[in-house]
């Protein structure tokens, strides 16, 4: 005895409304184009399994991923096991039925299309203590109204209903469902060919960087490259940056001059330490998730990208590019010039640059998390004092100290007063007489 209706109960594939224990590691649209060709890559076993009737019992609407030959039926009841009973019931046509889920895209015709001839029912499991398909001769709602759903043990409880009732059970093989990204991932590498696993192929080498820094900002584990695959340490010290300002930092705060505007503020460090010390300080990023955890920190911050207008253009004591920030964009000679129209005149631009006096790369990057996913590449530069220097001066920012401290490289610059250049000769107020000329610090 086959099956004589094949039953794929499914939601429409929604950003944020399905797969949503996938957004770990991909965002809400890449988890629901993932869904989307797992229900595809099921839907086409399905319909290559010869039975009678096809049927989506379906949590939406349909769209072009359905295929001909399907009748579709909508969902009712509250819980999953209300809407599992309630599709037998509303596909029932007089012949056995087997119902599987749009998790499983490795699902094949073999496997839908078993003999369970002598058995009641048919029941595969999967890894995670669910099960990925059932069948029955007839709809019966004894056996699923009131199953734990979503657990652990749900498989083993479904089981345990059907045998309570006295039905004659035959297992399938267990599989592997498609909840969280290593299942995907596995999947993906055991069944190459499968829409999902193309898809997500792609997505594993192109995800968007910010998706990756987020990651970094809840404590995963992010390593930045080069496009060679190099790693570039300076640029990976996450846990240093999701920390409160650490000794360095409060040197190079010591430079700074009210009101002071932090670029690419991260979790927000910088900007905290500062209002602890009663110094106006607003930090901005193009992250969201970054200017809600500074936020959370009772600092002020605002999404924004550092070349789109904002608050207070002009008038700012100082203006930071820590942690390597010089590099946003991959052109410093660019950002140095927006720097120099943010800060007032002879106010304090500070750069941390790289260690490396000489360097001047400007190659991209690339975001690496432990699953294995890495970003497209991102615009970047790693540069050094010299470099930094010739593009301050062109800017109009004049050198005033080279410093270093615990490994670390700092830059401190003043914007050169109105009508003057940074190769201009010009008069500082007598506290910064000290100022005159670059002065190294070791």
């Amino acid at each position: 005895m086959n099956a004589g209706t094949l039953i794929v109960i499914a939601k429409e594939p929604i950003p944020g409304h399905v797969k949503t224990r996938l957004q770990t590691e991909f965002t809400p649209g890449e988890a629901a184009a993932l869904a989307r060709a797992s229900l595809a890559d099921t839907l086409a076993a399905v319909r290559k399994t010869p039975v009678l009737r096809y049927v989506l019992a379906l949590d939406g609407m349909a769209g072009p991923w359905l295929p001909d030959g399907f009748s579709v039926i909508a969902q009712r009841g509250t819980g999953l096991d209300e809407r599992l009973a309630a599709a037998f019931e509303d596909a029932y046509a007089g012949s056995p039925m087997m119902l599987i889920g749009m998790d499983t895209p490795q699902v094949t015709p073999v496997l839908l299309g078993t003999d369970w001839s002598g058995y009641d029912a048919v029941l595969g499991l999967t890894d995670d203590g669910g099960y990925w398909c059932l069948g029955l001769r007839e709809p019966d709602r004894r056996a699923l109204v009131g199953v734990p759903m979503s657990t652990d043990h749900t498989g083993v409880d479904q089981l345990a209903r059907l045998e309570l009732l006295g039905y004659r059970v035959k297992l399938l093989p267990t599989l592997r469902d498609m909840d969280t990204p290593p299942d995907a991932a596995a999947i993906a590498a055991g069944f190459p060919d499968l829409r999902m696993s193309r898809l997500h192929r792609r997505l594993q080498h192109a995800a968007h960087p910010a998706l990756l820094f987020e990651k970094a900002l809840d404590g995963g584990r992010v390593v930045v490259t080069g496009t060679d695959g190099l790693a570039v340490p300076a640029l990976s010290e996450m846990d240093r940056w999701r920390a409160p300002a650490d000794a360095v930092d409060r040197i190079a705060l010591s430079r700074c001059e009210g009101p002071v505007l932090d670029i690419g503020c991260g979790p927000g460090r910088i900007v905290t330490a500062l209002a602890e010390q009663g110094i106006a300080a607003l930090g901005v990023d193009i992250s969201a998730h970054a200017v809600r955890l500074t936020t959370d920190r009772g600092a002020a911050a605002l999404r924004r990208a550092v070349q789109e207008p904002l608050p207070g253009e002009g008038r700012w004591g100082s203006v930071l590019l820590m942690d390597g920030n010089i590099g946003i964009g991959g052109a410093p000679d660019v950002l140095l010039r927006r720097c120099a129209e943010l800060v007032r005149p002879n106010g304090v631009v500070l750069v941390e640059v790289d260690p490396d006096d000489g360097l001047d790369d400007s190659g991209a990057i690339v975001l690496r998390s432990a699953n294995g996913r890495r970003s497209r590449p991102l615009p970047w530069a790693r540069v050094g004092s010299r470099a930094i220097i010739r593009h301050g001066r062109a800017a109009g920012l004049l050198a005033t100290e080279d410093w270093r401290a615990d490994g670390r490289a700092f830059l401190t610059f003043r914007r050169s007063p109105a009508g003057t250049t940074a190769g201009d000769s010009w008069v500082h107020p007598p506290h910064q007489a000290q100022a005159h000329g670059l002065r190294r610090v070791w």
